[in-house]
């Protein structure tokens, strides 16, 4: 109540009341919105929550009943699980009561038949989550983070080991000092979390070896002050092992930074990507500005691939069968009729497949990359954990940045190489100072967890000159 009370203080018009991993039980739900509208009758309220323990029409009906204004929910193909309560379940249940909504369900019979076809369409993306879990009441995930973090655990290699990442959701929530979880913080909760499935870390350990760990960026950035100052604040103990002695961030993160030049941003732009300045639109440079590796990625694909935004989008998100046609309008009254007739078998030294295909009746072929099976040309050469100059990567991922050489001297804690893993960066560290004596990877290489990534002669082990 004493925030209530401050955000009343600000003028605000509406509380919202945001439960974003579907904690508020419906008692629980009576108590505050009860105690809120005694306080403030004519302050309007609106409850948001999510369904991941099933509990969510429940929660919302007690909610309605102790005095809020208004509740979301989701149309019922969309709903349940992560996602919010079901609007049929919500109106079926108060028709005909104080809190009729004033709809019927032969009211939303239309929409339950659209989303329904349209969920069909993005099947590939569905989680599989066959049901709700009560276990969220202890990692406290958000509805929207859980099936993210699922599908990006499988690209990990993690997939088999959901339960334990979300124990490891539970301790590393804990490790930063038990913080609330909404976009961005519960991605520095969730990289931290894979990141001690992957390492097989607990929670004692990354207290104890903070300071040698290769942490994900999004965690040392967490440290470092850069999403602000979370209430409670953060351990500081923990802060000084990963930031080694740097100072963090005091206050308001944006409050320090200088001052954007659009402009210059926009003529950089223009240089990098070979367009003219008029054609950089505003929304380009914000999405540059916000994540330039992002967007230099989508450039890229955009200039290979064109505007994919023409495909269907089962085409778009599923592969074709062999066999099956697909028209295309890239423009207005221009079609193109694709139809995929076979692939090739894989060529095991580069891992690739020809491609063949009809285009407007015309046979044509394209090599492809076999992405999975590129991945398994050639085996990589592993770290010694014994030898403290052999650096291994913590997480498979891809190299985005090699900042060292071999011949160059690194000092302890030095950055070396980023890896990028499903938007997960984790900055590789010198663990010794010395000369580079091998680095066996190269930048875009896929390198899978304990790979060898370079190789630090000790300082006191190089001969002299």
């Amino acid at each position: 109540l004493d925030l209530v009370r401050q955000l009343v203080d600000h003028k605000i018009h509406v509380l919202a009341i945001k439960d974003m991993a579907g904690l508020l039980k419906p008692e629980a739900a009576t108590m505050l919105v009860g105690a809120i509208r005694k306080e403030y009758p004519n302050l309007p309220i609106h409850v948001h929550t999510h369904d991941t323990a099933g509990t969510g029409v429940a929660s919302m009906l007690a909610a309605a009943h102790a005095g809020a204004d208004a509740v979301d929910c989701a149309i019922d193909p969309m709903s349940g699980t992560t996602s919010q309560p079901s609007m049929g379940a919500l109106i079926g249940t108060t028709a005909h009561t104080p809190l009729d909504t004033g709809l019927s369900i032969n009211d939303i019979v239309p929409l339950l038949d659209y989303w329904e076809s349209v969920r069909v369409e993005y099947h590939a993306f569905e989680a599989n989550q066959k049901s709700g879990s009560a276990d969220v009441y202890l990692h406290e995930m958000p509805g929207g983070q859980y099936t993210n973090l699922l599908f990006q655990s499988k690209q990990l290699g993690l997939g088999g080991q959901w339960p334990q990442v979300k124990k490891a959701y539970e301790h590393a929530n804990h490790l930063l000092g038990d913080i609330v979880k909404v976009t961005p913080s519960s991605k520095v909760v969730g990289d931290l979390a894979q990141f001690m499935v992957a390492n097989k870390l607990s929670a004692e350990e990354v207290r104890r070896n903070a300071a040698s760990l290769n942490l994900p960026s999004s965690v040392v950035e967490y440290f470092e002050g850069l999403l602000g100052e979370p209430h409670g604040g953060i351990p500081p103990e923990l802060q000084a092992a990963v930031l080694k002695g740097k100072p963090p961030i005091k206050g308001r993160p944006g409050a320090s930074m200088p001052p954007c030049d659009f402009e210059a941003a926009r003529a950089e732009m223009s240089t990098k990507f070979g367009m003219s300045e008029e054609k950089v639109k505003d929304t380009d440079l914000m999405s540059y500005l916000m994540y330039p590796k992002v967007y230099a990625e989508y450039v890229k694909e955009f200039g290979r691939f064109g505007a994919l935004t023409k495909l269907p989008t089962r085409v778009f998100v599923e592969p074709m069968e062999k066999g099956e046609s697909v028209e295309v309008e890239i423009a207005p009254g221009k079609l193109l009729n694709i139809k995929l007739l076979a692939i090739g078998e894989l060529d095991h030294s580069a891992g690739t497949r020809e491609v063949f295909f009809e285009l407007n009746g015309v046979p044509r072929s394209v090599v492809v990359v076999d992405s999975a099976a590129a991945e398994n040309v050639g085996a990589r050469v592993k770290a010694d954990p014994e030898m403290a100059g052999q650096v291994g990567a913590p997480m498979g991922g891809m190299v985005v940045d090699v900042k060292a050489k071999v011949g160059d001297m690194v000092k302890e804690g030095a950055a070396t190489m980023v890896l990028s893993a499903m938007k997960m960066e984790t900055v590789i560290s010198a663990p010794i100072s010395g000369k580079v004596q091998k680095i066996p990877i190269a930048l875009n290489d896929t390198v899978a967890q304990g790979d060898l990534l370079f190789t630090i002669q000790p300082t006191n082990a190089i001969p002299p000159e």
